[in-house]
């Protein structure tokens, strides 16, 4: 302790709506095109709750190798070695939940957006536009070049071409104004094509009182949310020439909703209950039988994740994040061979402030992570007015705290950072500890974000470490070019962590991106091979340091 302290088109939510949560051997058909799907009958008022809480369900539980990678889990020692993730030897086999979820996501929104767009009905088609672009980001964040333009299409044309990440980042930006423009420009009531968007509208309507007089108040949320969304984007391209934030903040700035705001997480909410939970409930602590889950046990602490929370004096969030086993606060070295002492129900595991109730909306993205983008965007001159980087960061940390449940989260944040003042991984305002090390600024932001994103925004954590090499922020002897390095800076272990499992071969490092799914050169060879050699350590375009 501190001294001072895919699939391009099969309707995820048509199979949710016809069976439930029932598993079909087809759906995992080797010898299927996952590329030359089938179209859905089901309308866009009916698909939109379906498709957004599948949204919530891919931010909930597609992350577990990444929340591993950045030293917030490990494996527990009740379950065997997992040798390609721990060993950072992915495969085309590797991650393709990803991939298909999210695709499948999108095929849902193109199914609302083009539906919507026939009937006249622009609330629902400005949601579908804005939550596809929430996708794309995801998957040119994990994969980079990825079918974009052509895709979406079904049989019509089941071998996309790829589109080079940075154009998807563009286009994605003017999608999300029109999804804004769109939304904003509607007019629900209660007899025209836009009606029971209060209702079907699970992140900012409501799915059992919701009312038209409900609509105003939505549109303003959905504006912010979107704007956070381009806020998130032109902070992964902050050293990207290709896109000019100047004129993108002002595009923001015009349309005058701002982001989200403090005590306004997006959340999805259908009315989660026992027998229809939470995903992240769900997934991380218990089954609808109410019998601990697989993941549960799977997963621990990582040792030097929950020690680093110890060694700022952060006893809430340690608390909170993890739960204590039968030997306390206590983590597994990320790729440990299994033993008695780190099985699980020894060893921390995941926290109650996570896994919430299996009746809690799902956060699809927190208003802390709002203002840490903010703050760093202030922090980089990105944002020119308004609140000062560092008042912003005060917010986000303490919205962090709120969001895991303490009711006295202002005054808590207040003295865990007060407890690490002259600390540049709490303090903003800090001088380097020794010479060469970094001071506040933005290895404080980033250090922070570290902190307060365990489990909530995992890929976001994982993108912050790929763009900004620990270089820009320390001068020290051998300052790390190519990633960010928390915890050296403030004389605690450099992190994250490296695995320690056995088989790790030398010079291993944590892969910067997964590779296309083996269904791709399966199905679209052509237009996947057409990407070059792509191994764990080929680099995303906004990966430019």
């Amino acid at each position: 302790m501190k001294l001072k302290k895919i699939l391009y088109g099969v309707s995820f939510a048509a199979i949710v709506i016809a069976a439930g949560s029932s598993c079909n051997k087809a759906k995992f058909n080797i010898n299927r095109n996952p590329n030359n799907p089938t179209d859905s009958s089901v309308t866009y008022d009916v698909v939109l709750p379906s498709a957004l809480h599948a949204t919530g369900t891919i931010v909930a539980t597609q992350w577990g190798p990444i929340q591993n990678w950045m030293s917030y889990w490990s494996r527990s020692g009740t379950y065997a070695p997992s040798v390609i993730e721990e060993t950072y030897q992915i495969t085309t086999g590797f991650g393709n939940g990803i991939w298909n979820a999210c695709y499948d996501n999108n095929y849902d929104y193109n199914i609302v957006q083009s539906k919507a767009n026939k009937a006249g009905a622009p609330f629902y088609e400005g949601v579908a536009r804005i939550m596809k672009a929430l996708n794309y980001q995801m998957l040119v964040d994990v994969y980079g070049n990825v079918p974009y333009t052509q895709a979406l299409k079904g049989s019509g044309n089941p071998t996309p071409v790829y589109d080079n990440g940075l154009d998807i980042y563009k286009a994605l930006l003017r999608e999300i104004d029109a999804g804004i423009a769109l939304i904003k420009g509607s007019q629900p009531s209660a007899t025209n094509a836009d009606k029971n968007i209060w209702t079907n509208d699970i992140m900012f309507g409501n799915a059992t009182t919701g009312a038209v007089g409900d609509v105003g108040a939505m549109k303003v949320k959905w504006a912010k949310f979107a704007n956070t969304l381009k806020l998130r984007m032109l902070l992964h391209c902050y050293a990207v020439a290709g896109i000019n934030k100047a004129t993108e903040i002002g595009i923001i700035n015009t349309e005058g909703s701002g982001y989200i705001d403090a005590g306004s997480d997006a959340s999805v909410q259908p009315g989660y209950k026992s027998d229809k939970p939470n995903p992240f409930y769900n997934s991380y602590k218990a089954t609808t039988a109410g019998t601990q889950s697989v993941n549960n046990v799977y997963y621990a602490a990582n040792k030097w994740g929950i020690e680093y929370y110890g060694y700022n004096g952060d006893t809430y969030r340690q608390t909170h994040f993890y739960a204590a086993g039968t030997l306390g606060y206590v983590g597994v070295p990320y790729g440990l061979p299994p033993t008695t002492a780190n099985a699980a129900g020894a060893v921390a595991s995941i926290g109650a402030s996570l896994t919430k109730t299996n009746s809690a909306s799902q956060c699809i993205f927190s208003a802390s992570e709002s203002f840490f983008l903010q703050a760093e965007a202030r922090q980089r001159g990105i944002i020119t007015s308004g609140p000062t980087a560092a008042a912003l960061l005060k917010t986000a940390v303490e919205e962090n705290f709120r969001y895991l449940g303490d009711a006295s989260y202002v005054a808590d944040a207040a003295t865990y950072m007060s407890n690490n003042a002259g600390y540049a991984d709490v303090d903003i305002t800090a001088a380097p500890l020794h010479a060469g090390f970094p001071a506040g600024g933005i290895f404080t932001i980033l250090s922070q974000k570290w902190f307060a994103m365990n489990g909530i925004s995992t890929l976001e954590i994982w993108t912050d470490y790929r763009r900004v090499p620990y270089s820009e922020v320390a001068t020290v002897a051998g300052a790390n070019t190519s990633h960010f390095v928390y915890g050296a800076g403030v004389d605690y272990a450099p992190g994250p962590a490296i695995s320690v499992s056995p088989q790790l071969p030398s010079g291993a490092q944590i892969p910067v991106r997964y590779l296309y799914p083996q269904t791709e050169y399966n199905y679209n060879a052509g237009n996947v091979a057409a990407q070059g050699t792509v191994v764990a350590s080929t680099r995303i375009f906004w990966d430019i340091n």
